[in-house]
């Protein structure tokens, strides 16, 4: 096939040997592909312009150009049916579009900047033009064309250049910024596969073209320098971490609008406000990577390098972090490198091959949520997947990457049964190049982002998930407890008058409490999909509800852990959630879930404020059971105690609605102790049972101790004592 068949099919894979400027010693001479062109001049730095001949009907023009150097540019001016445009032809910047491969097997960060479509300076002789760099991976595709508002689509227009490391590039000079464009790809037989967006696109459009937009992430001016330096200074484990978490879309709707979102910019205002407001520490948002599908949440994305569109641009997403660090607010992201789906514009098959998926089935495809695995053990992979995660630090200034769904990553029969999954190499589950991605991708964040942290979604009892490297661990900062999670919220479901037979559920969490890093979640997946409102799992009447609820609250408080509760939770929402609409805002018109609202705000505030309660989250010196054992009246007590062992916070629960008169409770030294918190409290709508709100330590042994103070315990409440 001759190449100018090759151009008219879009099936030519090294049009840099064809088109553009070509030297000899005597002459100059440009060919120049202009499919559907009538004539082509070129125009010259002088203005002075030279027809080529037409050496094809298909649309081939090429010619001997006088006054043509290697350092100067050239325009071209195509006549067409519907009218005529001068350009700068493409296909002189040869080098500049090799440059985007020279280093980027070198690093993860690389790719993110030299890959997709980058903003570059053209410099040519004396003249210096404003560009855009084209590279994309396709090792196995026949041909890759760059598809555009500027080609009208045309995939026969730019075909793109092969290089030896299987990424494709082209560049073309004065693109507008946000620039709709797509890839052509044919496969390795040149069977024309579904345009595909970038995978490296910083930008996108959405359903229905699901377009990449060209974007500049060098113009957005951030003002949280003081945030991130702080950042570095602190030591997480001891700080405060309460996290509210947060779907975006549907948080808070616009008006009365069903059908629309609040900005990023909108959200800047409102949201912040409201998590200061409730004393939050954090923001943990779920997926904002560009994802097609609304009802996945965001946990089936297409665009791992681009903010939703459905909120705004890219720096309307910069400005919402920017503005919650510069009010104390940390941003944590859900990062989403378990699956992806096979929606025909995304990863899946992406030059008719897996690029990024296994190949096999048994390992490629995720029963659970019908989408693809990505092949953790190809290079190419590993290296998007690790600069994924580093690009959100880099270039938004994200505080920390939840992973979701690890257990899935880290075990090959995951949700499979016998004959459905392939053993390792020893024969084993464990996946080993999903062990070694985590590792290595946890490694780069600390290394060039040690004031960021990551949390793994992990189920299971996989050894040292949020331990060092080089203690044999994974690497993670901290790790979601599941296990406290599905065990305290069985025990609180039941009525209480059955908590007796499972008191085991509700302390056996101080077991491993310390094995790791861990966050405390009441997540989303705690209140759909048939489960439920956190306070509809509450037993009893409406009273009895909010109380239990409230009781849970503040127990979740005092137990060691940094804490996570999803939005709606801390007023009481009484419907599942649901993705499509706003939360139940107006139930705050009620006293019951104003009260509820009241009570994490106070929480949060007491969290932050006492050393003791936030101090020891991770080490078992800032715990200590005072009993654990009073199944019979459903009722624990313990004590919280800062690093230097100088400050006390006694908490004690009450799980049934029975009041406790005369309860003794064993402290570890004289002197008088101060209720700090009183879950029953008439302003959080409990019944404001009266308490002491002081009193002394006696000399009356109890639970092992010399000492005891004596008071009244409220019906399911929990109970704060500040030794003073």
């Amino acid at each position: 096939m001759s190449y100018v068949q090759q151009l008219a099919l879009a099936q030519c894979s090294s049009p840099f040997t064809v088109l553009g400027a070509s030297f000899s010693k005597q002459s100059a001479t440009i060919t120049s592909w202009q499919p559907g062109a009538k004539s082509v001049s070129v125009v010259l730095q002088d203005g002075t312009t030279q027809t080529l001949a037409c050496q094809a009907s298909d649309g081939l023009f090429g010619g001997a150009i006088k006054g043509l150097s290697q350092d100067s540019l050239y325009k071209l001016r195509v006549e067409t049916d519907e009218g005529s445009f001068e350009r700068y032809d493409p296909y002189q910047f040869q080098s500049d579009a090799y440059h985007a491969v020279h280093f980027i097997d070198h690093s993860p960060q690389n790719l993110y900047s030299q890959g997709g479509a980058q903003q570059v300076d053209i410099e040519l002789g004396s003249k210096t033009l404003k560009g855009t760099r084209f590279c994309v991976y396709a090792p196995n595709a026949s041909a890759v064309s760059l598809l555009g508002d500027f080609n009208y689509w045309d995939g026969r227009c730019h075909p793109m250049q092969k290089t030896d490391l299987g990424y494709w590039v082209l560049v073309i000079p004065e693109l507008e910024l946000g620039t709709r464009y797509k890839y052509q790809i044919k496969d390795s037989h040149n069977n024309t596969l579904p345009h595909k967006a970038d995978p490296l696109g910083f930008a996108a459009e959405p359903y229905p073209s699901h377009a990449s937009l060209t974007f500049n992430h060098h113009s957005y001016q951030w003002g949280d320098d003081a945030w991130m330096a702080a950042r570095e200074q602190q030591d997480k484990y001891t700080q405060p971490m309460s996290i509210y978490e947060v779907h975006l879309g549907s948080w808070k709707r616009p008006g009365d609008n069903a059908n629309g979102y609040l900005t990023y910019k909108a959200l800047a205002a409102e949201l912040i406000a409201y998590v200061k407001d409730m004393n939050y520490t954090h923001i943990e948002l779920l997926p904002v990577s560009e994802f097609p599908f609304d009802g996945s949440w965001g946990y089936q994305p297409v665009g791992m390098f681009a903010p939703t569109c459905r909120f705004g641009s890219p720096d309307d997403f910069k400005y919402f972090v920017d503005q919650c660090h510069q009010h104390g607010i940390g941003v944590i992201i859900d990062w989403v490198p378990a699956h992806f789906p096979e929606d025909g514009h995304g990863l899946a098959r992406f030059d008719g091959s897996c690029v990024y998926e296994y190949e096999d089935p048994k390992r490629g495809w995720h029963p659970d949520w019908n989408s693809c695995i990505y092949d953790f053990g190809k290079g190419t992979v590993r290296q998007f997947l690790v600069a994924s995660a580093l690009f959100w630090l880099d270039k938004f200034h994200i505080d920390g990457l939840r992973v979701d769904a690890v257990a899935s990553m880290l075990y090959l029969d995951y949700s499979r049964n016998d004959g459905e999954w392939i053993p390792n190499v020893d024969g084993g589950n464990e996946n080993y190049e999903a062990i070694s991605l985590l590792r290595w991708m946890n490694e780069e964040v600390y290394k060039h982002f040690p004031g960021a942290m990551t949390i793994a979604e992990e189920s299971t009892s996989f050894p040292k998930v949020s331990r060092p490297v080089f203690d044999n661990g994974l690497g993670f900062g901290f790790k979601w407890n599941m296990g406290w999670m599905h065990d305290s919220l069985h025990y609180i479901s039941k009525d209480p008058a059955y908590r007796v037979y499972h008191h085991n559920d509700i302390t056996f969490s101080m077991v491993y409490a310390f094995d790791e890093n861990f966050v405390l979640p009441i997540s989303h997946d705690e209140v759909v999909h048939g489960k439920g409102s956190l306070i509809g799992k509450m037993p009893g009447d409406e009273w009895q509800q909010a109380a239990n609820h409230r009781c849970y609250a503040a127990f979740m408080f005092g137990h060691p852990g940094k804490k996570l509760n999803f939005m709606g939770c801390e007023f009481g929402q009484s419907a599942e959630w649901n993705h499509d609409s706003s939360l139940d805002w107006h139930l705050l018109a009620y006293p019951k879930h104003e009260g509820l609202q009241h009570l994490y705000r106070d929480l949060n505030a007491l969290y932050k404020s006492y050393p003791a309660l936030h101090e020891g989250d991770n080490v078992s010196s800032g715990f200590e059971w005072i009993d654990h054992s009073n199944a019979e009246q459903s009722a624990l007590s313990f004590v919280r105690k800062n690093r230097d062992n100088t400050q006390s916070v006694y908490v004690t629960c009450n799980f049934t609605p029975v009041p406790r008169h005369h309860f003794r409770l064993g402290v570890n030294e004289p002197g008088e102790y101060q209720v700090i918190l009183n879950s029953d409290s008439a302003k959080y709508w409990g019944s404001d049972f009266p308490i002491q709100q002081h009193v002394v330590a006696e000399q009356v042994g109890m639970h092992d101790r010399a000492y005891s103070i004596e008071l009244d315990i409220p019906p399911l409440a929990t109970l704060f004592l500040l030794k003073v």
